[in-house]
């Protein structure tokens, strides 16, 4: 029998169409990370053309920790940056499923680790790392971020986050108030819970670990948040929030938020050519643009 938590398993965590990458000649797909789980892979994906050492945007996908895959198509607008002279890293993690918080977090930093560790492999500029991630992806990719800001391994240059939570226990509330969705992450079986191990509301001090306001400082990258303001399941006050703490740290200057009107979770908004070039225009002004042509 299959392992039940392997992307092959009875689970069936390819919930998504996969991402369109036939077309690209530079890939290496399912490379390992970490030997603690099937799921401790990643893609890396290289401009066609050009020669490095290539900038490097680490992505983390969504699907509310318990789903979705590297491979799907969450990961286009990400790869986007391949036009743009970006290298692209998609990274799995062990699922909600299969291990509890902290674990997934750990995995995506030993994700970046592996990046500057086998820089010289693919060429990767190990100076110019980001990370980016969308909605559960987003959670990750923000506390990876603000973690690693006083480590050579596994910090990043800069972050990238698309409708993403934060504080657990604010959800519902933010929904209430906005009537935009159904106010049930507070429930025992909510992803919420599900990724912490309990009831969130009995679990306060691992929701402030998990929340990734708890970990800004000084130090903390420069940060591009995105969210819509229909958003149903992750509301968009959260990104308000995040972005006014991240300000008060590190400077307006270092923050931009864009509160995107009527869009809703994972929209086609975000993937849309002018907010990939937005995205990576950000990056750039940040770390800089692509390898030689």
């Amino acid at each position: 029998m299959p392992d039940p938590n392997s992307p092959d398993g009875p689970n069936g965590i390819f919930v998504l169409p996969a991402a369109q990458t036939r077309h690209l000649s530079r890939k290496w797909l399912d490379l390992p990370y970490g030997v603690e789980s099937p799921f401790q892979k990643l893609d890396v994906f290289l401009p066609d053309r050009g020669q490095g050492p290539w900038p490097v945007v680490v992505y983390v996908h969504g699907g509310a920790w318990m789903m979705c895959d590297k491979s799907d198509l969450q990961v286009e607008p990400a790869l986007y940056g391949l036009t743009k002279g970006w290298a692209v890293v998609s990274v799995n993690y062990r699922l909600s499923s299969e291990a509890r918080y902290p674990a997934q977090l750990h995995d995506v930093q030993a994700a970046i680790h592996w990046v500057r560790a086998n820089a010289s492999v693919f060429d990767f500029d190990p100076r110019r790392v980001a990370v980016c991630g969308s909605s559960a992806g987003a959670h990750l990719a923000a506390h990876a971020a603000l973690q690693g800001a006083r480590s050579k391994t596994i910090g990043v240059g800069a972050a990238v986050i698309w409708y993403g939570p934060t504080n657990f226990l604010k959800m519902d509330d933010y929904l209430r108030e906005s009537g935009a969705g159904v106010a049930d992450h507070g429930e025992v079986e909510s992803p919420e819970s599900r990724l912490l191990g309990g009831k969130i509301s009995l679990l306060p001090e691992l929701v402030r670990d998990a929340n990734p306001e708890t970990w800004i400082t000084s130090e903390a990258p420069p940060f591009l948040i995105q969210h819509g303001t229909a958003d149903p399941i992750v509301p968009w006050q959260l990104a308000r929030d995040f972005a006014l703490r991240l300000e008060v740290t590190i400077g307006k200057s270092r923050v931009e938020l864009d509160l995107i009107p009527g869009a809703g979770h994972a929209g086609p908004e975000f993937a849309t050519e002018e907010n990939c070039r937005r995205t990576f225009d950000f990056l750039d002004k940040w770390l800089g643009a692509g390898g030689r042509t």
